[in-house]
């Protein structure tokens, strides 16, 4: 047995609530082993919260408009190239650490390529993001991927319009255990900002913090 999140939408700091599904695990690496521990955690899900309409953001889903949210999938756009890459990429490309980065030839790389990149491994502890000039911290943890993520969604119109037919997110590669980050978590904010009134107050990272986290 496996216990994993799913993040679900809510209009109240910190626009989203985490219930934990318990399910049979099923190991392997191939799509199809991922895809049955999908459906498990949907199940499990769904016993709790009938009704509950649930979509899994990875490119494993089962759902199209999943895989196109993938942040493998989900393209974000960079003045610096005059392009709209991956936000896989944007959040690799944007990390500094104490001996080196932001390695932003990551960008021109494929989404997996550029996670396991070795510099992020071998550059010391990381410090902070850079990205359009501007300096983001390290806490609250989730901020900065959060906050590139729902600027992403923000220049994809339909996917915005998509994913708000949604109140329930997983994302089956995503481990509390072993990771922070996570597009269902993201997801599940925009989602809960959009619905609240609250999304449009945003303009500036600062604005994101505040409203957010309650962060000053």
């Amino acid at each position: 047995m496996a216990v994993r999140p799913v993040f679900v939408v809510s209009q109240t700091i910190p626009f989203y609530k985490e219930c934990e599904v318990e399910f049979k695990y099923n190991g392997g690496f191939a799509a199809t082993q991922k895809q049955k521990n999908i459906k498990a955690i949907h199940e499990g899900y769904i016993l709790k919260s009938p009704g509950a309409k649930i979509l899994e953001i990875s490119s494993k889903s089962l759902q199209s408009e999943g895989v196109l949210l993938s942040a493998f999938n989900l393209l974000k756009f960079v003045p610096a190239i005059d392009k709209s890459i991956p936000v896989e990429n944007v959040f690799q490309g944007s990390k500094v650490f104490s001996l080196g980065g932001p390695y932003t030839d990551l960008y021109h790389k494929t989404p997996r390529d550029a996670k396991r990149d070795e510099r992020l491994r071998n550059s010391g502890p990381l410090m902070c993001f850079r990205f359009t000039d501007e300096v983001f911290p390290l806490n609250p943890k989730t901020a900065f991927y959060d906050w590139i993520y729902i600027n992403a969604l923000l220049e994809n119109p339909a996917l915005c319009e998509k994913i708000t037919e949604y109140d329930a997110f997983t994302d089956v590669e995503f481990n509390p255990n072993k990771s922070i980050n996570c597009q269902a978590r993201a997801a599940a904010i925009f989602v809960s900002l959009k619905m609240s009134g609250e999304l449009e107050k945003i303009k500036t990272f600062n604005d994101f913090l505040n409203i957010t986290y309650g962060v000053k």
